[in-house]
């Protein structure tokens, strides 16, 4: 009896350390591997063990670690629990840092960040800007909208950050007439990696962006945007630059493509 015992307790040690240690250190250094695991399996297997979401699981953490008032925090708290506890697809630490270094520098008033998720870029984001800018981020999922209120208001941020639920295609061609917006001195994409060209080009048609708006791109090489990065690369009306990082969490190679609208 005693060796069914041993075996059954050595496969639920090899299992767990398969799921905990091994697949995630193979999986890093592959893009398409690790957002599969992580964003497929891995989420699954824990929203159904512990019946709640991803992001309810963040917000849980942010509201038992995170100094509330304080957006720095906030951010280090995510930080820690998508490094050591469960990956999730914020901007993250890495190419946070890139962002915020596009922010601090472009010192914008008016900024669209197209891909809301919890909250995490919106929350680093707005603790860079001037007092009077703002910040209008667009999520079209419901779920993720209603978390990234909550971790927006447990930062300190909400005076700044306007937050709309919808469909980017639906909203851009309103911006200007529902909330007063003339351009963007800066617009951060981080939905639908399908959607970046798309929306660029309704963002040109709809005269939101300005001779030196900037828009900052990310994931453009995991997962990739390869017909944003041929459009924007190779016309006249952009000057673009590729900051090599990782994905958000890994060691597999992501970039952020920062593009300047020349008029």
């Amino acid at each position: 009896m005693w060796w069914v015992v041993a075996y059954c307790t050595g496969g639920a040690v090899l299992l767990y350390a398969l799921y905990r240690w091994v697949i995630p250190s193979v999986v890093q250094y592959h893009g398409g591997m690790a957002i599969i695991w992580h964003d497929v399996i891995v989420e699954r297997i824990l929203d159904t063990l512990t019946q709640s979401t991803r992001p309810q699981r963040l917000l849980a953490a942010v509201h038992k670690k995170a100094t509330r008032g304080d957006p720095r925090s906030v951010v280090k708290v995510i930080d820690e629990f998508c490094n050591h506890n469960e990956w999730a697809m914020n901007v993250g630490d890495e190419k946070g840092c890139i962002l915020d270094s596009v922010v601090s520098e472009a010192n914008p008033v008016h900024v669209l960040e197209l891909g809301t998720y919890c909250g995490y870029s919106a929350v680093r984001i707005a603790s860079l800007l001037p007092p009077h800018a703002k910040l209008i981020t667009l999520e079209f999922n419901p779920a993720y909208a209603a978390i990234a209120r909550q971790v927006i208001t447990w930062a300190g941020v909400g005076d700044k950050v306007h937050l709309i639920e919808g469909e980017s295609g639906e909203w851009i061609p309103k911006l200007k007439e529902q909330y007063g917006v003339k351009t963007f001195d800066l617009v951060f994409l981080d939905h639908w990696k399908n959607r970046y060209l798309i929306d660029t080009k309704l963002m040109e048609d709809c005269g939101l962006l300005r001779k030196g708006s900037i828009l900052l791109a990310d994931n453009v090489t995991c997962p990739g945007t390869p017909d944003y990065l041929e459009y924007i690369r190779n016309s006249p009306r952009y000057k673009s630059q590729y900051f090599k990082s990782h994905l958000e969490y890994t060691k597999a190679e992501d970039g952020l493509e920062k593009s300047v609208f020349l008029g």
